[in-house]
């Protein structure tokens, strides 16, 4: 399965976990023993999992934010402070906005699923494991901002080529481990789901939300292109056309870092200095995440009704501002902004483990589409810059 790209393990293994649970009811086997234990090997699976990654989130968040922090307190020319507000602002404001729409739209599409559609009863795991995290959610924040502002304000590097190691191996525990298990631990949700008889439900929430959530991401590309024809007195919609390689190179790599080469070229095709193109395409590829603040916004709203909880703004306007810091220091490999926020999700929001099972499924399905989005918005961000770039960067001053 590690020839198929990571879209195609997911939907893999959505579909055998589908097929595996409705088997019970197309064969009439569901009270059976061996169909029962089968089904609790799944929800042993996923509930050891959950475990290991609820221990895993305040680590990700401690090593990432803190290393993000220092890296970016230690770059101080004003493009880069344009750049990360700019980068920033878009990242709360389609929150926002998305927030907004979902409160207008969802309700009239997504309505409480009988029987409660996100917790599992009739299939326990066989055995559980606890396992506590080192520290809370937001004590990792907290303690993230403090050690990682504090070493962007000193000379010494040692406390930070320690952080940087810990980021290593956390990176390595997410790409070797947690990233590579996902599609077995969804296949356990959809089996656990398929076998109770809550599939359809659910399968109707998420197309309703995928396709939701695709439309936002466009009209979120177009709306960054008509900001940077506002501020920068140019039809820039025509740049749109220069930017479409970026788009389905991402669409196809599912990596910002990986379309890199692709964005340069064409934020060079709109006519933006290569001093500038050089260090906002790079730097946005990590700290430019509309794309993924739409989905986690949007899915956690859906996911939220569905289980018969009112979404408000006193919830979810802390919960945008903290999406987008977060959202800066998320880790580069697919997926790596559901990992980084759902920390977030959890303590501001009030997810159970089912519930982040299904927005983790929900964000993987949809990645390469919110990279897509992330990689289309640089080079809005890229021309804004550009616009505003007053010589700052030079080929004199960058030798």
């Amino acid at each position: 399965m590690k020839q198929f790209g990571l879209l195609i393990r997911l939907i893999a293994g959505i579909l055998i976990g589908t097929l595996i649970g409705l088997c019970g009811g197309w064969f009439g086997i569901a009270d059976s023993v061996g169909f029962v234990a089968l089904v609790r090997v799944f929800a042993t699976f996923t509930t050891l999992f959950s475990t290991f990654l609820s221990f895993m989130i305040p680590l990700i968040i401690l090593s990432f934010i803190t290393v993000g922090m220092a890296e970016l307190g230690k770059k101080a020319n004003r493009l880069f402070g344009l750049t990360l507000l700019l980068a920033y602002g878009t990242t709360v404001l389609s929150g926002l906005l998305t927030f907004l729409i979902g409160r207008v739209v969802l309700p009239g599409i997504i309505q409480p699923i009988t029987g409660d559609v996100l917790e599992s009863n009739a299939f326990q795991p066989f055995f559980t494991i606890e396992i506590a995290p080192l520290f809370g959610v937001m004590t990792a924040l907290v303690l993230a901002f403090v050690i990682g502002i504090g070493m962007a304000n000193i000379k010494g590097g040692a406390l930070l080529n320690v952080c940087r190691e810990l980021q290593e191996i956390v990176s390595s525990v997410l790409g070797r481990i947690i990233i590579p298990l996902i599609p077995v631990h969804i296949a356990g949700l959809f089996c656990n789901i398929a076998a109770e008889g809550r599939l359809f439900a659910t399968i109707k929430m998420f197309a309703s939300l995928y396709g939701m959530i695709i439309v936002l991401q466009l009209l979120y590309i177009l709306s960054q292109f008509v900001l940077a024809s506002a501020v920068c007195k140019k039809n820039h919609l025509k740049s749109l056309r220069n930017v479409a390689p970026a788009y389905f190179t991402a669409l196809g790599t599912q990596s910002s870092a990986s379309t890199i080469p692709v964005a340069l070229n064409c934020a060079y095709s709109n006519d933006v200095s290569h001093d500038v193109a050089d260090f906002v395409v790079p730097l946005c590829a990590t700290i430019n995440l509309n794309g993924d603040t739409i989905c986690l916004v949007l899915g956690s709203m859906g996911i939220m009704l569905a289980s018969g909880i009112e979404p408000t703004l006193a919830v979810f306007a802390p919960f945008v501002m903290m999406l987008g810091v977060t959202m800066v220091a998320a880790p580069g490999v697919p997926g790596g902004g559901v990992m980084a926020a759902l920390g977030l999700i959890t303590s501001m929001l009030g997810f159970t483990a089912p519930m982040q099972q299904l927005i983790i499924a929900l964000h993987f399905s949809q990645d390469s589409f919110g990279t897509a989005a992330n990689v289309t918005g640089d080079q809005a961000i890229a021309l804004i810059v550009d616009k505003f770039d007053l010589s700052t960067v030079s080929p004199a001053s960058s030798d």
